[in-house]
């Protein structure tokens, strides 16, 4: 991608974070994220935080990159029937979705509080959003051993290489997010508070970064390489022997 892009796209993060999402610069921001595909859009978020931007103040750039792209997973599905293995992907990431945004609501309430109260309901909540969250390994599990190895018997490799990594990266941060939600009558709480606010947003920016990807990139991928119904029929019956997760919606 061409530096005056990463330029654009830096100015127009700062005008958000600044300013909060005003029709204008919604505006504005949704013209510079319709020309860009999503492989660009990636290499320009790395490079937005090797430059030492926080990767919580590129959520505006991901939200807006997903409106731009709805119709496009819209697309998607209208090529799959329901219960269909990708379908039901798409499905689970939704709810992941809004899981993600009641953990970013529930931290920064936290954020704000001054000390321990056991009475305070946002604790709770916090052990609750993380269990949620943890529940997607079976989710992974069965893009791991199910669509990523037929990909890969495909030699389509990059990808999912990319995805595994991420996969076992967003699990360590999840188990230890889980480890100091426990730990809040026995931590100093603003040190909870650090390690509470430090991993929430690397798992809230970094999972919605990865689903992203996977619903604009990998799942589109492996429908236009994987032509054969019976190969999709037998994906299915793999993926019903692994499992799903308590939020997988029912078909």
């Amino acid at each position: 991608m061409v530096n005056t892009k990463i330029e654009e796209l830096t100015e127009i993060l700062q005008k958000l974070n600044e300013h909060g999402v005003t029709e204008s610069l919604r505006n504005e921001a949704l013209d510079i994220v319709s020309n860009i595909n999503p492989i660009e859009l990636s290499i320009a978020e790395q490079n937005l935080i090797e430059k030492g931007m926080k990767p919580e103040n590129l959520r505006h750039l991901c939200d807006i990159h997903m409106e731009v792209l709805k119709d496009e997973l819209d697309k998607i599905k209208t090529k799959i029937e329901e219960g269909h293995v990708v379908y039901t992907f798409i499905a689970e990431h939704d709810r992941i979705l809004e899981f993600l945004t009641e953990l970013e609501e529930i931290n920064s309430k936290i954020q704000k509080l001054q000390e321990y109260d056991e009475k305070v309901e946002e604790f709770e909540k916090l052990k609750i959003v993380v269990d949620n969250i943890l529940d997607a390994e079976n989710h992974h599990k069965r893009e791991e051993e199910v669509l990523f190895n037929e990909m890969e018997d495909r030699k389509i490799t990059g990808p999912t290489r990319i995805m595994r990594m991420e996969h076992d990266d967003l699990r360590a941060k999840k188990s230890f997010l889980k480890k100091v939600a426990q730990e809040v009558s026995k931590l100093e709480f603003n040190e909870f508070k650090e390690k509470v606010d430090e991993t929430a947003k690397y798992i809230i920016f970094n999972l919605r970064d990865h689903i992203f990807k996977e619903n604009y990139i990998l799942y589109p991928t492996a429908i236009e390489a994987i032509k054969e119904k019976e190969i999709w029929n037998d994906m299915k019956k793999k993926c019903d022997e692994i499992g799903y997760c308590s939020f997988t919606p029912k078909v």
